[in-house]
């Protein structure tokens, strides 16, 4: 898959702050700045994951046993 450029203005002080960050990590600023923003996606793709199943859990739908129901299912459609 090709790369893709992405151009990003920064303040002179997040500036500092990234170089540091890289240096103390030792991997370049774009290597550092890039693994930053793919843990912060895995982040937020997994909060919206526990969100929705944070609103799964608040239906308060009927449950049952899943063999009560399938035959309960099956005996529907006979």
């Amino acid at each position: 898959m090709p790369n893709h450029r992405l151009e990003v203005s920064v303040s002179a002080s997040l500036h500092h702050r990234l170089r540091e960050a890289a240096r103390q990590s030792q991997v370049a600023m774009e290597v550092w700045v890039r693994r930053a923003i793919e843990e912060r996606l895995e982040r937020e793709s997994r909060r919206s994951q526990v969100d929705a199943l944070a609103a799964l859990g608040k239906i308060e739908g009927p449950t049952a046993n899943i063999d009560d129901m399938i035959a309960e299912i099956a005996a529907g459609r006979s």
